[in-house]
């Protein structure tokens, strides 16, 4: 009796399972046939759709974005990518691109920004500025962040830029002195999280002198962790992964721990009448309470927006330096696309779209059709007097949502900058590629490594 009742519990249960995939499979059937009018390159299976191409994308030195370069190509302006039922449409159409970026109507991809809300179940950028998805929410959070980003309000940062620069010029001053080659990409990324600290925070880490930070390895593991995390769903399946999986969750709390840390104390400070400095989270604090923006989820919106200034803004100037400023940022840019949600059908392009579209500023501004001879390092692109790329330039994306921290990321570079150029002569050391390496925002893979010595 009791092998014959658990045979039919078994029967049940794999006849269950069985309607199951057989559902779904009908389901991604149907996706299928709603997006296979859009062209796009073969997926590599039925069900998983381009994910296995991602995967290997993520644990080699290719760059996805080269292959997304040469699918649009390929495919043309509109092409599809297919993950299980999941389907994205790639674009880069500058009329579409100004309609969907330019537009609060179209909120940012929830399939992308929804999973930043965690990173293998530990909160990282929450709904903050880059992730919320609602309108009201977001705009509120800017609204909080504004003023302390205005450019009238960094010019008052100036001293705070100069001082931690210095330290850059002071540290290499040692290292010409001994003509020892340096990797100039660890050095920037020194300086810019020390200039966000102490800008931002009036926290002074002096990376030149602490060379083993906890804090600066738990910013490099969640960006590492951030790209498994994001293009290969299985990651977190497999043992091997496990030790990263682990230490990714470590560095996400000890980002937010560090944040509460002294979000808490500098209210402390205020609330006694204590002397504090006018920086960044100063203008923040005071803001928010001008707004009555005190309760907990205030609080950890705060701890959201903390974790994304660190993430999003030593990378954007480091990578600017490393590689400089707009040419740069055409060739290189740090955060390569974004992407916004269609609520509605829409023709781009002479072709029926539905869903999520992504935009792809690494694509659009190494296309030959937008930029003449694109791979080319020209500056004069820019000149005052050159006619103005049309909605297929946008490193620090567009429209409403647009990088809060642009102003404060050129306003850094260019005083680094100008140090750099006035007292040193840089060549890079041979044999270095040119490639880049993708660590959740885009990188010089051999770290630009140079031999210095001063201006003669």
């Amino acid at each position: 009796m009791i092998s014959e009742w658990v045979s039919y519990m078994m029967f049940y249960l794999l006849a269950t399972v069985f309607c199951a995939v057989l559902t779904y499979c009908m389901y991604v059937h149907h996706v299928h046939q709603k997006y296979d009018h859009i062209p796009g390159p073969p997926r590599d299976s039925f069900l998983l759709g381009h994910i296995p191409t991602f995967s290997r994308g993520a644990k080699s030195d290719n760059l996805v974005q080269d292959l997304f370069l040469q699918w649009a190509e390929k495919y043309g302006p509109v092409y599809r990518l297919n993950s299980f039922h999941y389907v994205v449409i790639k674009v880069h159409c500058p009329e579409a691109t100004k309609t969907i970026l330019m537009s609060p109507k179209y909120t940012k991809d929830p399939f992308v920004y929804k999973r930043l809300f965690n990173l293998f179940g530990k909160r990282f950028l929450g709904n903050g500025l880059v992730t919320a998805m609602d309108h009201d929410d977001w705009y509120r959070q800017r609204r909080i962040m504004d003023p302390a980003f205005s450019s009238t309000y960094l010019r008052s940062l100036m001293g705070t830029f100069n001082e931690m620069s210095e330290r850059l010029m002071d540290h290499l001053e040692e290292i010409a002195d001994t003509k020892t080659p340096v990797i100039m990409h660890d050095l920037v990324n020194c300086v810019t999280l020390d200039v966000i600290c102490k800008a931002a925070f009036g926290v002074d880490l002096n990376l030149f002198k602490q060379t083993d930070s906890p804090f600066q390895k738990a910013v490099e593991q969640c960006l590492k962790g951030m790209v498994f995390y994001l293009r290969d769903p299985f990651f977190r399946l497999f043992p091997k992964n496990w030790k990263t999986v682990q230490q990714t969750k470590d560095a996400t709390e000890l980002l937010r721990k560090t944040g509460n840390k002294w979000i808490q104390k500098r209210k402390t400070a205020i609330e006694n009448g204590e002397d504090v400095p006018k920086d960044i989270l100063t203008q923040i604090l005071k803001t928010a309470e001008e707004e009555n923006v005190n309760n907990t989820k205030d609080h950890e919106l705060m701890l959201d927006n903390f974790v994304t200034f660190f993430i999003a803004g030593q990378e954007t100037t480091a990578n600017q330096l490393s590689f400089v400023l707009k040419e740069t940022l055409r060739l290189y840019p740090t955060a390569p696309g974004t992407s916004r949600w269609l609520h509605e059908d829409m023709v781009i392009n002479g072709l029926k779209i539905p869903g999520s579209c992504a935009f792809s500023s690494y694509v659009s501004q190494r296309l030959g059709k937008f930029f003449k001879d694109p791979l080319k390092f020209d500056p004069e692109r820019f000149d005052v007097n050159a006619p103005k790329p049309y909605y297929c330039y946008y490193p620090f994306a567009l429209g409403p949502r647009t990088c809060l921290g642009q102003v404060f990321s050129q306003m850094e570079a260019k005083v680094v900058l100008a140090k750099l150029l006035q007292r040193f002569e840089f060549s890079l050391v041979p044999g270095q590629s040119f490639d880049i390496k993708d660590t959740g925002t885009l990188r010089p893979k051999s770290g630009v490594i140079c031999n210095i010595k001063h201006c003669s």
